[in-house]
């Protein structure tokens, strides 16, 4: 099992931390990772990107150049990476800042309104984690409770209001990628 996957936005949206949480949590269910980020020069509102790799065989490269997943939090990341996308890849995108969307039809698409649930669940910068939830939903590529595990010792002490709510998210994109299965 091999799954390339890039994630895709603004800086500021959480994109590299997708890609580090899971690399992190299939790290420690035991299999080979790799995680490279990509951004601009601004911090916040430049591009980032990340590029992921989870694998059940040993990873000869890091670059990702057919992602069998895109996460596109915004309309610029889908024009740039859905076209090199693999045949009957998925494409998890964020409906609320890709207002086109993807015209490809040999994909996998879920449109999420992730802006609209995150303020829902009370911050905006739980975006992330609400994509999240949509790609281990829809791929298994890690366990969820890894993942509970590994925010819980991140965040606990730190901010436990936004642990509840990362969590939340999480949950809540792994509801909406149960409707794609």
């Amino acid at each position: 099992m091999t799954i390339e996957m890039i994630c895709a936005g603004f800086g500021g949206q959480g994109v590299l931390t997708i890609g580090k949480f899971i690399a992190q949590a299939a790290m420690q269910e035991g299999k080979n990772v790799s995680w490279l980020p990509s951004y601009g020069p601004e911090m916040r509102g430049g591009t980032a990107n990340v590029s992921t790799v989870v694998s059940t065989e040993p990873i000869a490269s890091p670059i990702v150049s057919f992602p069998d997943v895109l996460v596109a939090l915004n309309q610029p990341s889908i024009d740039k990476f859905a076209p090199s996308m693999r045949s009957g890849g998925i494409l998890i995108y964020n409906t609320n800042m890709c207002p086109r969307g993807c015209k490809r039809e040999d994909i996998i698409q879920i449109a999420v309104p992730m802006n609209d649930i995150a303020t829902q669940l009370g911050s905006i910068i739980v975006l992330n984690m609400v994509a999240t939830g949509v790609v281990i939903g829809k791929t298994d590529i890690i366990k969820y409770e890894t993942l509970e595990g590994n925010l819980t010792s991140f965040m606990q002490e730190k901010n436990p209001d936004l642990l509840t709510k990362n969590l939340a998210a999480i949950k809540r994109g792994m509801d909406i990628a149960k409707q794609y299965n």
